[in-house]
């Protein structure tokens, strides 16, 4: 998407700011719209002409030389017009595609500087409605809009002049029911919207459903719940198909019901027409009025019922519109990352609690630069939560400073400047080795390959640092995708790390490799090292130990002395039975 350039007036939240700045293109379509429907107007004149000079013809009056000059004459005037058509179909459709693109390119930068807990509370299913079908949705409407404000509007105009340049009362008298068929539209206006949004809702849980069942398979096949998602996914997929019927049935089935009420007025045409042709109506006609006056009609109530499809093509974008309007707001440009100088790190009784439900409280320490901090503890004690309390992305209870500043009032950018974070899923992309740790900036990727020990692993590799690991790195086993993540934090270094079990899919040896390598990484940083495996938490300048939600922080000495719970822990990993240090390797 382009961006709008010293445009402060432009409001993504806003549908005519989008018409605004495609003024080009809908200048196009006014002027070749204008030439088209107005040219529109020569066809039932020339048809009348056509049908009279036929009657004379067969009444000895004219020739059939005649008849040609008319007829080169219609395919000149259709040819022209048809231009016009063309021009303006191309302009609306450019129209419409700088508008997809401009609102998607909006929806998707707003959607990815979202919080993850924020994506996920939407859900997935939900997201990928939002980002696709709602933005086609919007869009065809306005298409629909700019393209009907001349296909229908101008030319029902004209039409509606020449019927009562021919027979002002015969024209309205037979216009009476076209109204009433735009009152029925209008009428309809809250089912249309009901099924429309009831569709939308089913699509994205269908989508949701579509996704789980990809990303779980292997997981409910082993546990033997397959049938039981089956059934699940079956109910989404049956409610889907009744909700896209039921919304089809409103979009598709009522134009017609429109268009026929509107072609009652034909009755009165055929009747009060005849008269005036055989000089007993308001007006004397000859064949050709009638048939003028006929088709011209005709031709209106088929415009007319465009009326229909196009306030049916308005209430879905309207219902597509509400679900992403809050997204719709222009993204602040990124301001460039200015990663600060090294800083003391200070906890002072900091607490969290999610859904006032308490997770851990009462931490308080001082880390200085070169300080690696081992987080460890029970299962779900609350080691991945203190993680991700750096990242700001819930409020904490407490302290919790980077030098003297708040981490929460830092802003997202500052955070990021300041913050490396390593989590459980290690978040690898469909591209190259080389991308991956990269994320596009300029540098050898090999050091830090070197640092996380899989230099040698991609070496083997068919393309070595360009061979493509495939979406989430599915080519790679658990300890090489584990190390291809933490080779990307490393490479972009922050003051302040926080490493969510970086060795839990590592051997013993390359857990060793890897440590030492940290350790010489982090002679200037703050590191908080999350982990169950606690064979280097010793060499650790401090550790925490959370259970219940109480936390204990010391030295490893300390804890041995202080913690059964951590002693029991340690020395179940590196004592044998037999009192001596255990050097087999964990397994991967």
């Amino acid at each position: 998407m382009k961006p709008i350039k010293n445009d402060k007036t432009f409001r993504p939240d806003r549908v005519l700011s989008y018409f605004r700045v495609e003024w080009l293109p809908l200048a196009f379509v006014t002027l070749s719209g204008l030439v088209y429907n107005i040219g529109l107007l020569a066809t039932p004149w020339f048809e009348g002409r056509l049908a009279q000079c036929l009657a004379d013809i067969l009444g000895g009056s004219e020739t059939a030389a005649n008849m040609a000059l008319l007829v080169l004459a219609y395919i000149l005037v259709t040819l022209l017009v048809q231009a016009a058509r063309f021009i303006k179909r191309f302009y609306v459709r450019r129209f419409a595609n700088n508008i997809n693109r401009r609102m998607k390119g909006i929806l998707y930068a707003n959607l990815v500087r979202q919080s993850k807990a924020a994506l996920e509370q939407q859900g997935a299913g939900e997201l990928m409605t939002k980002a696709i079908s709602d933005v086609d949705d919007c869009v065809e409407g306005m298409r629909k809009f700019t393209t009907e404000i001349f296909d229908t509007g101008v030319a029902l105009v004209g039409y509606v002049v020449m019927l009562l340049v021919y027979d002002w009362r015969l024209a309205l008298l037979s216009l009476l029911f076209t109204p009433f068929s735009y009152v029925c539209a209008a009428w309809m206006k809250k089912p249309v919207q009901r099924a429309g949004a009831a569709y939308k809702k089913a699509a994205g849980a269908l989508s949701a459903a579509t996704l789980d069942r990809a990303q779980n398979a292997v997981t409910y096949r082993i546990y033997g719940c397959e049938d039981a998602r089956v059934e699940k996914y079956e109910d989404a997929l049956n409610t889907y198909e009744k909700t896209a019927v039921r919304n089809n049935v409103w979009q598709s089935a009522l134009p017609p019901l429109y268009l026929a009420a509107s072609n009652a007025g034909v009755l009165f045409i055929l009747w009060f027409g005849a008269k005036n042709v055989l000089g007993t109506g308001w007006s004397a006609w000859d064949i050709a009025a009638f048939t003028t006056f006929l088709s011209c009609f005709t031709k209106l109530v088929v415009k007319s019922s465009k009326v229909a499809k196009l306030f049916n093509a308005v209430q879905k974008a309207e219902v597509s519109w509400k679900r992403i309007k809050p997204l719709m707001k222009q993204p602040e440009p990124l301001e460039a990352l200015h990663v600060p100088a090294a800083q003391d790190v200070t906890l002072e009784n900091l607490s969290f609690a999610y859904g006032g439900e308490p997770i851990f409280s009462g931490l308080s320490l001082t880390a200085r630069p070169g300080d690696i901090i081992g987080v460890t503890g029970p299962v779900a004690c609350g080691k991945s939560t203190f993680g991700r309390v750096f990242l700001c992305e819930a409020l904490y209870e407490g302290s919790a400073k980077f030098g003297g500043r708040e981490f929460s009032a830092l802003t997202a950018r500052q955070i990021a400047a300041t913050v490396g974070y390593l989590g459980h899923d290690p978040e690898l992309s469909a591209d190259t080795v080389q991308n991956n740790v990269l994320c596009g900036s300029a540098q050898d990727a090999m050091p830090w390959l070197a640092a996380a020990a899989l230099d040698g692993e991609m070496q083997a590799m068919e393309n070595g640092a360009d061979t493509v690991i495939g979406p989430s790195g599915t080519r790679l086993s658990g300890g090489q995708a584990q190390r291809l993540a933490l080779a990307r934090t490393l490479a972009h270094p922050r003051p302040v790390l926080v490493l969510d079990d970086p060795f839990s899919a590592l051997d013993r040896s390359t857990e060793d490799i890897v440590f030492a390598d940290l350790q010489a990484y982090a002679k200037d940083k703050v590191v908080f090292l999350i982990s169950h495996r606690l064979y280097h938490f010793p060499q650790m300048q401090q550790i925490i130990y959370m259970d219940g939600g109480r936390t204990t922080v010391g030295t490893h000495d300390e804890l041995m002395d202080a913690v059964p719970m951590y002693r029991q822990l340690y020395e179940s990993q590196t004592v044998k039975k037999g009192g001596d240090l255990d050097e087999e390797p964990c397994e991967a």
